[in-house]
């Protein structure tokens, strides 16, 4: 699991970084309340990487997916990309979960499978 979450936060760590360039073009916005959030949320994203398996790890990853969806009220590009990557991080979460499974099984019957060297 820790792998294909850790790859679906680092594209959203990049989609984070060019969406703070396009929210800087607003003139309502700050340039450095723009990249206070936008590092804020990219350092997360690489903090997730590393505690993905952690209990809570995939709830602040899905703390992160709401997140990107409501910049969506800044830059509306990302209400889409928010979208893509939420589905992402389900994709990542559901399928890294069977993975593991199938790795433990995996593990467990070579294990057993193996004479011991007595």
């Amino acid at each position: 699991m820790r792998t294909l979450c850790s790859s679906t936060l680092i594209g959203e760590f990049f989609v984070i970084g060019f969406a703070g360039l396009v929210a800087m073009k607003d003139p309502d916005l700050s340039m450095s309340t723009v990249w206070t959030v936008s590092g804020i949320a990219m350092f997360l994203c690489v903090l997730l990487c590393g505690v993905v398996t952690r209990p809570g790890g995939v709830a602040l990853g899905w703390a992160l997916q709401i997140a990107l969806i409501a910049s969506g009220f800044i830059v509306s590009t990302m209400f889409i990309l928010g979208v893509i990557f939420a589905a992402l991080w389900w994709a990542s979460v559901h399928y890294g979960r069977k993975v593991d499974e199938a790795k433990a099984r995996f593990a467990a019957q070579s294990d057993s499978s193996t004479p011991d060297a007595a």
